[in-house]
């Protein structure tokens, strides 16, 4: 149950002076919250200010800038009757005048705020027209009484439609009235370098300065990192709970690792090596594996999770290896089956159109089976394991912590490794993974080639027809892909069926066509064309991006290279480079290229590094797209820039572990305070898993 200290933070911000029904339902819609409350008020800090603390006379008064002058009423110019012409005010002081301009005017409020012979105080934009000074609607015009209540330095907030800026501001200053003092959280050698949540809410709200709400003020920091804070603290108590449920130690006898190992026709590079001692001493003690398994295009991630799930088979249980599309299931599959069963292991394919489903559940829930390599589908209620041992999960990294909890119901004591072949930025990798340990594959295996990487615009497409020609007919073969399936009206993207019509074409026979809405057979039977040699060219859109492996395509064009982000072209361009031969990466953009598309095509010609790309990646969007679109389960920041505090982050994931190596249950004052803080940043989910016990 939420503290009652909070209720006042958590009550519908129609209970707050002045905000009646209407302005209430904009409130929700400004603040994604239906109904919104007073904290949401709270934590909609703003991204700019307007700073009236500058006071000069009318000829001094800097123009195209906001500026406060004093200034005398001399004459009102109202428009002719039925005029659509504007209401102006003409103003002075003992250097000059200025003019103010009303459009669509409220001819009451005008005569009424500006009196002739009056002084006021006005605030807004200097312009320069036809040689004279003027103020278009000027944002402020005050009396004696009105300056001396007038927020020098006043915040500006993002709105929405019929929200209007000084309604907003009085909602923000009544939420700000109903703020209680909360006993502090963070340790003293922390809470001493920082202003208090109150204070720093405050600040934020009213400052005093235009740098008090930098993403580097002190007040900015202070809530980033008790942001930061309670999502760490979160992580750390679902991992704590989750190693609560006593585990089981999975310590094989080595025979079918060894036995693998030999069969490999490479030797382990030392990354791998380590991925997979880390791994291994994870299965052999008692407590239960969290652990991600990060890696670039082509380091050999799938090998390391193989051996993994032959030491739990070795042990006698039974492991699951979970891919995000049937395509990549039936490539790991594959290429698993390749090795495992040379090693006496015993593999099955389970996707949601399976033959013989029912036989290889049976097989799955009497044992007869040692993995099952599947979609989703593998952690339906209809199967079954007779002891699942170990869970990978490969590119899940768009699900939250929660997921990766319920992975483990299908079986006791279940150790769970996910992969990744997203690059993930330090900080994001603390940030989504922060309860999970980490292991990472930098190198890449030997023989993998470079890429040679080269920008196009569209226009000379025809050239690149050309030279693929010249390549098939050495005997390449090449990926084309396109950012959408078929055209649409409102775009002027290249449709990879128009595309696919297109080459076949010129390239007769020699062409097929992958995307996400074909059916799974129609799929299968184009990309085992391609990987035959059947077909040279496949047109596909990004259902290609992760895990595909045809070692002989040695050719990458990305049509409209400018429409994808970083790591999907680093992604598309990992597809190629596999085999011996030499490989190329086209990236085809319509001209002219914006400043973000020029940089990502920039950062991919210099790179093939994938941490050195995810890191410009991060740099150029942000934190929320980096990992593929904004996916349900991700943690949303409102205060925190991970660009920005990525050095808070480290700070936060190291006191939470802190916190909970000597206060595991949160209890005392100071757990009653950390409480408040997960409720705050709705984190409530980890309280409940502490309440579970």
């Amino acid at each position: 149950m939420r503290p009652a200290a909070l209720n006042p933070l958590f009550a519908p911000a129609t209970g707050l002076p002045g905000i009646g029904p209407k302005i209430g339902q904009l409130l929700d819609k400004l603040l994604g919250e239906n109904p919104a409350r007073v904290l949401d008020l709270l934590f909609h800090v703003p991204y700019a200010t307007i700073d009236r603390r500058h006071r000069a006379k009318i000829t001094e008064a800097p123009l195209d800038r906001v500026v406060l002058i004093e200034a005398q009423v001399v004459e009102h110019r109202p428009p002719p009757p039925r005029s659509t012409a504007p209401y102006k005010v003409l103003v002075e002081d003992e250097t000059g005048d200025v003019l103010l301009v009303f459009f669509l005017a409220n001819r009451q409020w005008i005569e009424k705020s500006l009196p002739i012979g009056e002084r006021r105080w006005i605030s807004g934009k200097l312009e320069l027209w036809d040689g004279h000074r003027q103020m278009v609607h000027p944002d402020r015009v005050l009396d004696a009484e009105g300056l001396a209540n007038m927020l020098q330095v006043e915040p500006v907030y993002g709105l929405t439609e019929g929200l209007q800026p000084r309604v907003l501001g009085k909602a923000i200053a009544a939420a700000l009235a109903r703020l209680p003092e909360l006993p502090e959280w963070h340790a003293p050698k922390i809470a001493a370098t920082l202003p208090s949540f109150a204070a720093a809410l405050e600040t934020l709200h009213r400052p005093q300065e235009p740098e008090a709400i930098a993403p580097t003020a002190p007040a900015r920091v202070r809530l980033a990192f008790d942001e930061l804070f309670a999502h760490q603290l979160a992580l750390a108590l679902t991992r704590a709970h989750m190693r609560r449920v006593a585990g089981r130690a999975n310590k094989g006898d080595g025979s079918r690792t060894a036995k693998i190992l030999a069969a490999l026709p490479f030797k382990l590079t030392p990354a791998q090596e380590q991925a997979w001692s880390e791994i291994r001493a994870d299965l052999e003690t008692p407590s239960r594996m969290l652990r991600l398994l990060q890696g670039d295009v082509g380091s050999g991630k799938t090998i390391v999770a193989l051996l993994a799930m032959a030491s739990v088979v070795e042990a006698g249980r039974q492991a699951a290896l979970m891919a995000p599309t049937e395509l990549l299931a039936r490539q790991h599959y594959e290429g698993i089956a390749r090795y495992a069963e040379p090693a006496g292991l015993k593999v099955a394919l389970l996707t949601g159109r399976s033959a013989e489903r029912a036989k290889t559940l049976a097989a799955l829930a009497d044992g007869s089976i040692d993995f099952a390599i599947g979609t989703h589908a593998l952690f339906q209620e209809s199967v079954a394991f007779r002891d699942l041992g170990l869970a990978v999960v490969d590119e899940q990294h768009r699900f939250g912590v929660h997921q990766r909890l319920a992975l483990g119901a299908k079986g006791e004591a279940v150790d769970v490794l996910i992969m990744t072949a997203t690059p993930i930025p330090r900080s994001l990798v603390l940030t989504y993974f922060g309860d999970m340990d980490l292991s990472v594959l930098r190198e890449k295996p030997p023989g993998r080639q470079s890429i040679e990487t080269r920008a196009l615009p569209l226009e000379r497409i025809g050239e690149v027809t050309a030279r693929l020609s010249r390549a098939i007919a050495a005997g390449a073969r090449a990926y084309w892909v396109c950012p959408l399936v078929e055209e649409s009206e409102a775009s002027d993207l290249a449709a990879a069926e128009e595309r696919f019509g297109g080459l076949r074409q010129t390239f007769a026979g020699k062409v097929g066509l992958v995307h996400g809405q074909m059916k799974g057979e129609e799929r299968d039977r184009a990309m085992a064309d391609f990987a035959s040699g059947k077909t040279q060219i496949l047109v596909a859109t990004t259902v290609i991006e992760v895990g595909v492996d045809v070692p002989q395509a040695n050719i990458m064009v990305i049509e409209h290279a400018e429409r994808f982000g970083l790591a999907q072209l680093h992604q598309l361009r990992g597809r190629v480079g596999r085999g011996g031969v030499k490989s190329a990466c086209l990236l085809l953009y319509k001209a002219p290229l914006g400043e973000l598309a020029k940089a990502r095509i920039a950062i991919m010609r210099e790179t093939e590094d994938g941490f050195r790309i995810a890191e410009e990646d991060l740099r150029l969007r942000g934190e929320g797209d980096v990992l593929g679109t904004k996916q349900s389960g991700m943690p949303g920041f409102k205060l925190a820039q991970l660009d920005v505090h990525a050095e808070l982050l480290r700070l936060a994931h190291a006191e939470a572990r802190h916190v909970l190596e000597i206060n595991p249950k949160l209890e005392g004052d100071q757990g009653k305070a950390l409480v408040n803080l997960l409720y705050l940043f709705e984190r409530e989910a980890a309280v409940k898993l502490l309440q579970a016990g």
